[in-house]
């Protein structure tokens, strides 16, 4: 938590920034030196980025293929149980060691371009034809095998979700996250084992630090998604709170549905796009199961630089951020339930998993509303977003009438940025 704070160097080449954290200009979306400085500041820097799930690295030799950034990522297992990750790069003329998303049974990796093989742990073992033939040709003598590899992450796990960093000195990742997170985290699995019920990709039209501004903005949620206020999922007036970790990069949202009325009148003073007449043709997409025993129904929680956990209703999902560009991103859904879940159990769980992704009833509009940014900012590089909602801090908040988890995410952006 204390290097994700700590201001670096700021680039020589980058106008200056508004003071505080309630401006924040929009050629920060669409400037390609300030997305390349991206890559290695704050994504190779520091910090923690999610891989992917422990479960999905059953056995021995199994293997995922993620990104960290726009770096290329392998994951493994190997056969004492560990849990390894380097680039997905190979060593000799860059090109994937894995071609595909996922396998098991691995023993060791072979580059499809010139067959130079690597183990488990990402390590070089073999180069083809390393002593030529029939004496002639080959790597010439002073070539060492353990001076050449890919990048190797350190790798920890917190409740079966694995994190990597390519920074040796970055902290724990406990610390990083500290304690209120590392609590929020552990409250939606509750020591449970996770399966992967589906998993699909979004192409978004946008900077990924657009998404990840939506993601922690509470103030949107229940005036862009028409279904949430339909049928009462989220509203502002519903108890609920803002948490803001002190790095101002990783955030919580909840909120829980009351049992009696919940400020219908407020949404109608408002004239906003915010109730309808719409009905389910099968209400039992609704109909789901106490599940916690604090009676929280919505949980969105952010990790930086670009990870987000979700508990909507019974709809568990982890989403991670893929920057593609200055004006795209990859979004990758894996929708979970758990090991132990009843039949009934999970059946809601599929059904509920109609409420996210890129066409669900609520993430629908996420997966535009970034593009209509991008689209509109476009002549204007130098104005700038207005983020004062709920004040001028990066806090936490009992009201979610706020941008305060926004302003954390600059607040940490701009320490890892340095400007």
């Amino acid at each position: 938590m204390v290097l994700i704070t700590a201001m670096i160097d700021a680039p020589s080449d980058f106008p200056p920034l508004p003071p505080g954290l309630t401006r924040a200009p929009y050629w920060l979306f669409q400037r390609a030196d300030v997305y390349a400085s991206e890559q290695k500041r704050v994504f190779q820097g520091p910090c923690w980025s999610y891989l992917c799930l422990a479960a999905e690295l059953p056995d021995a030799g199994a293997w995922r293929t993620t990104a960290v950034g726009d770096a290329p990522v392998v994951v493994t297992r190997d056969e004492k149980g560990a849990i390894h990750a380097f680039e997905n790069r190979c060593a000799h003329r860059g090109a994937l060691i894995c071609i595909d998303n996922a396998g098991k049974g691995a023993r060791q990796f072979a580059c499809v371009y010139h067959a130079w093989t690597y183990n488990l742990e990402g390590t070089l073992t073999g180069v083809a034809f390393k002593n030529g033939v029939r004496g002639k040709g080959g790597m010439p003598a002073s070539f060492n095998m353990a001076e050449h590899g890919p990048r190797k992450l350190r790798v920890e796990i917190i409740d079966g979700l694995v994190f990597g960093s390519f920074d040796a000195q970055a902290p724990s990742l406990a610390d990083y996250l500290g304690p209120e997170i590392v609590t929020r985290i552990a409250r939606v699995f509750a020591g449970r084992k996770p399966v992967v019920l589906a998993r699909y990709t979004q192409a978004l039209p946008n900077n990924w630090k657009l998404y990840m501004e939506n993601v922690k903005d509470s103030y949107h949620a229940s005036i862009l998604h028409l279904f949430f206020t339909t049928f009462e999922l989220n509203r502002l007036s519903q108890t609920g709170a803002i948490i803001v970790d002190e790095s101002g990069g990783h955030h919580v949202s909840y909120s829980q549905i009351a049992k009696a009325a919940t400020g219908n009148a407020e949404y109608s003073a408002q004239a906003i796009r915010s109730d309808s007449d719409y009905k389910l043709a099968d209400p039992s997409l609704l109909h789901g199961f106490d599940e916690y025993p604090d009676g929280v129904t919505l949980q969105i929680l952010s990790v930086f630089p670009a990870f987000v956990l979700q508990q909507i209703q019974n709809s568990i999902a982890v989403r991670q951020i893929v920057p593609r560009g200055p004006d795209a991103a990859d979004l990758n859904w894996t929708i979970l339930g758990f090991e132990d879940d009843t039949a009934a159990q999970r059946l809601a769980r599929l059904k509920q998993a109609n409420l996210v992704g890129p066409a669900g009833f609520i993430s629908m509009e996420d997966g535009c509303v970034g593009g209509f940014v991008q689209r509109g900012v476009v002549g204007a590089p130098d104005a700038c977003e207005v983020l004062e909602m709920g004040g001028h801090d990066a806090t936490g908040s009992e009201s979610r009438v706020t941008e305060a988890s926004v302003r954390g995410f600059w607040k940490a952006w701009r320490a890892r940025m340095g400007i």
